[in-house]
């Protein structure tokens, strides 16, 4: 026991040794090279290569082998992460290469098992051509020295035969890479070639065949094979390659050899390219061919806006772009377009920051799992949104473990749940027999039979096998309708080589024009050369794909079955919804500020009433009436604006709109102009009186009324000839202007615009500018003006200082604190006391300064009546004395208009006064108010101190 624990220890121990030193390190160990090769180490010496025992990550060795040898396996191997070699469980190894002369026969054909490389361990298979006897060994093996066991056998030709001729086909059937689509597309095509062979109505006098190779679906391995088809006999009338790069490289170099390539499982929109691609048809569609059906689901269900996100390839850039075109013709907008390389999350998370709805994505089965990994962290799925994708990814693609992402199979199906795929139907749907008189169950029976019952989702182009049977097909009945016209130029099919260009266009003519009934549909070829075919749509529902129609793009038809079903209540829509929401007035406002507006129009005319009424009234009329009742029409029409204003589409229709905003103009502006002209005009006039010299003054205190009046009609005209102007040149119209989009509070997936109509006209900014201006300034002016006359008072002009409806409630007070209107020249005063000292304490002043002249007034008139009693004393006095003389004295002290009686009587002593007091009774007034205007000017500095 202890020995066996010895060796196992003594084994393992070195392994375990180096894997940790490995995992620690971060690098790989040497590896010994085949035998007969060797290993290069790219850039390194050969002393490093001595001392170097761990290569790091990422390093990339060389095996070369000795001599002639071929390297059979992995050539390169790169150091991974985990410490070991890429493709440790493939051998490789270094063997010579039998000679490749064995591989052709004259006469006849080769089968190469396995397909590749003439090494040790292949063997070829000799068969004659119908017509030729086989002389030598059938089968010959590739040894370890480089030589076949056999000598190479010929084909001689049979003398007794009287067959059909043989026309060969050479084939690049993809049985192993990327796509192996040969897997079931060869048997399919074998079935075909059985067929047209045993038909007598088709090539009668020929014999199709068909000389394949492996392309593994590889450019570089197809260059060497395509070498092989063209420089080895027998010539070969058709190409029939199998992938899209495959046939890229073979559809380009064709036509150096006037050959027809006709491919069977191509859909690159690139090989539609006539000039590049001369003599290309090809029974698989392009890929172009799902976006007329994706375009006209669009229009079904009412998209405008999509979004794509696309892998960076060939491929899927030319569907994409012919996507763009197409999806331009029908008024459809691609709003969004992303692209990725290896890792999609930033192109899926600007799809979801630009709001992107209805998503056609491009790209294989691999980074389709990846795609939707994302889409599930982003929420990028659900009842808003709807993903486009090609149908041709396995049906349980999204439920395929993949080491790549790092999301579950639940996350995988709760994210692709509801999305849409087109698939280019390759089976005809419909129970028809077309020209090879099978259905296409029928088709489908046989070759399940010649697969062996293997598992169709395990072979390779089960999927693309009928089209496949339908490209033999089509050769055979293109060929078939070029004998009589080859015929006819002295021509026949066997005379065919690669310098034959009739030959070639004949064969173009024909299949240019094929039209006939396939397994796989009807088949019909555009300009291009591409197949034109329907379309499947499924949707994915519950995890399943189900059937939701058909697209024939030939005949632009629709076949609906009604079963599509959604998350939501229905289709989405393609982007966040916005409803429109025009805003109006509220009408409770609308309601109170009309009433308000009301109550001022009443008031106008109630106060324009009352001044017409009391126009006769002294104190009305030096307050300019006709003047005030400007003001007071003015003001009305201004508060009548605010009706039109508060009017909007809620009541009136569109068209009765731009009458309104006129309405609301006129009144602003010649209400304005009215109600502050009038008061403008009689400001201005004190102002142009009151400030000008002495001597000027008087001669200007005479008010002619008309100057007034037409000071406000020029005000008035200028706002009519503006207003005109505006109209004329530039009419208001109705402009709907929209605010900030708002959410509304319901979870719904829309957004409520605010609309709001109002009046603009197209140089709104400019004509506002003007009026602005002159009535801004019209109004600068009067503020100065009045703030020039405050201190003014005038007869004439009563209530300059006094705007708006002051004038109105002073006039009011004065009616009912008095009863009467008192004269002119006491009016007159009391108005230019009381504007002068408004102010409640020069009012008290006065009333104190009144009481003071009250009682000096009745000293004097003590005073007075004792002097009269003495004058009256010395008058007797004197005409004692002298009575002869007359009394100059008295004349002197009395004026010449009045007798004096000699006694004192209170009603006369007024009058016998001296004439600085002549009047001073005068200061009383019926309430005890005193007033100024007939007090003797050397009094007024007294009182206005």
């Amino acid at each position: 026991m202890e020995q066996l624990l010895f060796l196992v220890i003594f084994y393992l121990l070195p392994t375990l040794i180096s894997s940790i030193h490995n995992s620690t390190t971060g690098g790989c160990a040497i590896i010994r090279p085949p035998r007969d090769g060797g290993i290069r180490y790219r850039g390194l010496t050969q002393e490093q290569i001595r001392s170097v025992q761990i290569l790091p990550v990422d390093y990339e060795i060389e095996y070369i082998c000795r001599g002639s040898r071929i390297i059979v396996g992995p050539k390169v191997r790169k150091c991974l992460h985990n410490g070991t070699w890429t493709d440790m469980n493939q051998i490789s190894r270094c063997l010579l290469v039998c000679p490749r002369s064995w591989m052709s026969l004259e006469n006849g054909r080769v089968a190469l098992l396995p397909p590749g490389q003439p090494v040790e361990g292949t063997v070829l298979h000799y068969n004659c051509h119908a017509g030729f006897l086989l002389e030598g060994f059938n089968i010959s093996h590739c040894t370890k020295l480089g030589k076949w066991d056999s000598p190479k056998p010929f084909c001689f030709y049979d003398s007794n035969y009287t067959g059909k001729k043989k026309l060969y086909i050479g084939a690049l059937f993809p049985m192993s890479g990327g796509w192996p689509g040969g897997q079931a597309c060869l048997p399919a095509a074998q079935m075909a070639l059985d067929l047209v062979n045993n038909r007598t109505d088709i090539l009668p006098d020929y014999e199709l065949e068909l000389i394949h190779y492996d392309s593994m679906c590889d450019p570089g391995e197809a260059t060497k094979l395509l070498y092989d088809l063209l420089y080895t006999e027998p010539i070969k009338i058709v190409l029939m390659p199998g992938c899209s790069s495959v046939s890229t490289l073979v559809a380009e170099a064709a036509r150096m050899w006037n050959l027809i390539v006709f491919s069977y499982g191509s859909s690159s929109p690139a090989l539609s390219n006539r000039q590049r691609f001369p003599t290309f048809f090809r029974t698989h569609p392009s890929a172009t061919l799902h976006n007329p059906t994706r375009v006209r689901l669009f229009q079904k269900w009412g998209w405008t806006k999509i979004a794509t996100i696309q892998q960076t390839t060939e491929v899927f850039t030319s569907t994409l772009d012919d996507l763009e075109e197409r999806v331009k013709e029908a008024g459809i907008e691609i709003s969004v377009r992303q692209s990725f390389l290896t890792d999609p999350a930033v192109a899926v998370k600007n799809l979801k920051r630009q709001d992107a709805r209805i998503i056609v994505g491009l790209f294989y089965e691999t980074e389709a799992r990846k795609v939707f990994c994302e889409v599930f962290k982003e929420k990028l799925y659900g009842k808003k949104y709807v993903w486009f994708l090609i149908g041709w990814y396995a049906d349980n693609w999204f439920k395929i473990k993949d080491p790549a992402i790092n999301c579950t199979v639940e996350n995988m199906t709760e994210a692709v749940e509801g999305h849409v795929t087109t698939e280019i139907v390759m089976l005809n749907p419909e129970t028809v027999r077309g020209a090879s008189n099978l259905t296409s169950q029928e088709f489908l029976a046989q070759l399940m039979s010649r697969l062996g019952g293997k598992n169709p989702e395990e072979t390779g182009g089960f999927q693309e096998a009928p089209l496949a049977y339908d490209a033999v097909w089509a050769l055979a009945l293109a060929l078939n309708r070029t004998v009589a016209p080859l015929r006819a130029k002295g021509w026949a099919l066997e005379d065919f080589n690669y310098n034959n260009k009739e030959i070639t266009a004949e064969i173009y003519r024909a299949l240019n024009t094929s039209s006939f009934e396939g397994v796989s549909g009807h088949v019909v070829f555009d300009a291009q050369g591409s197949r034109m075919a329907w379309t499947l749509i499924e949707q994915l529902q519950g995890g399943s794909y189900k059937k939701i129609g058909y697209y024939d793009s030939t005949k632009g038809n629709l076949s609906w079955y009604g079963n599509d079903k959604w998350i939501g209540l229905g289709p989405p829509a393609d982007q966040t919804k916005v409803i429109e929401e025009f805003r109006y007035l509220s009408q409770k406002l609308f309601v109170s500020v009309s009433v308000f507006a009301g109550l001022g129009i009443l008031l106008g005319i109630v106060c324009l009433s009352f001044n017409i009424y009391n126009s006769s009234v002294r104190y009305i009329q030096n307050s300019q009436p006709y003047l005030n009742n400007m003001t007071a029409v003015g003001c009305v029409l201004a508060l009548a604006a605010v009706f039109p204003l508060g009017i909007d589409g809620l009541h009136i229709q569109r068209s009765q709109f731009p009458v309104v905003c006129q309405f609301r103009l006129w009144l602003l502006g010649l209400g304005f102009s009215l109600a502050y002209g009038s008061m403008f005009t009689k400001i201005w006039w004190v102002h142009t009186v009151f400030t000008k010299k002495d001597e000027k003054k008087e001669k200007r205190k005479h008010l002619e009324p008309w100057k007034l009046y037409a000071t406000v009609a020029v005000l008035l005209a200028i706002d009519v000839l503006s207003l005109l102007i505006w109209q004329i040149m530039d009419p208001l119209h109705i402009t709907v202007e929209k605010f900030t989009k708002e959410a509304p509070k319901e979870d719904l997936d829309v957004l409520i615009q605010p609309l709001l109509e109002h009046c603009s006209s197209e140089k709104m900014n400019t004509w506002l500018g003007v009026v602005y201006g002159y009535k801004g300034l019209l109004l600068l002016l009067g503020i100065f003006l009045a703030y020039e006359t405050k201190s003014i008072s005038t007869e004439k002009i009563n209530d300059h200082r006094a705007v708006g409806m002051a004038i109105y409630n002073v006039a009011i007070r004065r009616l009912i604190t008095r009863g009467e209107w008192q004269s002119e020249q006491q009016d007159t005063l009391k108005t230019g006391s009381s504007t002068n000292n408004n102010d409640e304490e020069k009012s008290r002043q006065l009333e104190r300064e009144n009481r003071e002249l009250q009682k000096i007034i009745q000293e004097k008139e003590e005073r007075v009546t004792e002097l009269r009693n003495q004058l009256a004393q010395r008058q007797a006095l004197r005409s004692r004395r002298r009575p002869s003389v007359p009394n100059q004295n008295q004349n002197h002290s009395v004026p010449s208009s009045h007798a004096e009686p000699p006694s004192y009587s209170p009603a006369t002593d007024k009058q016998s006064l001296p004439p600085s007091f002549s009047n001073s009774s005068d200061l009383y007034q019926g309430e005890g108010k005193l007033s100024r205007n007939n007090c003797h000017n050397s009094r007024l500095p007294l009182l206005y101190k």
